[in-house]
């Protein structure tokens, strides 16, 4: 019998890569979603003794996401003593003040990542999982942009605010019983995302200077320490009792 089965896009880069290498152990089915394998993950999984299924999927593509989000579902064993899904799968582009923000396919592709592909990915999930007895939990990794406005970030400030409303749905659905689910705001982390940050024109990003000192004084915490900290929060007899979160209010 399967302890845990987990389902995690964004598994390539930052703290998914880092939260793949954790979830990679005895007893765990780790299905991964990415644009790209990872075959140091592979490695890593069968020298630990876990299952690992890596789909290769862009997830800004609605179509793409929502066959991998079927194969996931119709495949699910219905054993396991937990079930998983941790959306972290994201994009902080455009960057661009909202007089800028003109380019109608960039900002669909950012809603479809961070928002549609997770409304596709749980919906199978929540269906697959209907009636298990069995912990089921959801992970939406968010931000505190969805929560505090930041010039220049429009959309993203948008897309995660709508992914923390989204989790407030679904658990107002769910209930009690049903499959708990939490927006998380990981904090500060020196990730890809946090490089193309860097990278943006100070005339569409105010904030700029703030990242950048982050940066320079080493105040970005690792994708390691911070994938640790996730880890141990989805495994909280009380997960899903704060429903927005933010996991520096754990030490």
């Amino acid at each position: 019998m399967t302890d845990t089965i987990a389902i995690l896009t964004g598994a390539s880069r930052g703290i998914g890569a880092a939260l793949a290498r954790g979830l990679a152990r005895p007893g765990t089915r780790l299905i991964t979603l990415a644009r790209r394998a990872d075959p140091d993950l592979a490695a890593h999984a069968q020298a630990q003794g876990a299952e690992l299924e890596q789909i290769q999927v862009d997830l800004s593509d609605l179509q793409a996401a929502a066959a991998a989000a079927t194969r996931i579902a119709s495949a699910l064993p219905r054993d396991a003593k937990r079930y998983l899904l941790i959306n972290n799968a994201g994009t902080v582009q455009p960057v661009a003040s909202t007089a800028s923000l003109t380019e109608g396919a960039a900002i669909a592709g950012a809603f479809n990542l961070n928002v549609t592909a997770v409304m596709l990915l749980s919906a199978h999930f929540v269906s697959a999982v209907q009636g298990l007895q069995a912990q089921r939990r959801i992970l939406n990794i968010s931000s505190g942009a969805g929560r505090n406005p930041n010039a220049g970030w429009g959309v993203y400030c948008a897309t995660k605010a709508a992914l923390d409303m989204y989790t407030r749905v679904l658990n107002q659905e769910q209930g009690a019983s049903g499959v708990r689910a939490v927006a998380l705001a990981p904090g500060v982390v020196d990730t890809d995302m946090q490089q193309a940050i860097r990278a943006s024109d100070p005339s569409s990003f105010p904030a700029l200077p703030r990242f950048q000192e982050l940066h320079a004084t080493g105040q970005l915490a690792s994708p390691s320490a911070v994938a640790d900290r996730i880890l141990a929060y989805l495994d909280r007899d009380d997960f899903g009792a704060t429903e927005i979160d933010d996991i520096r209010n754990y030490n």
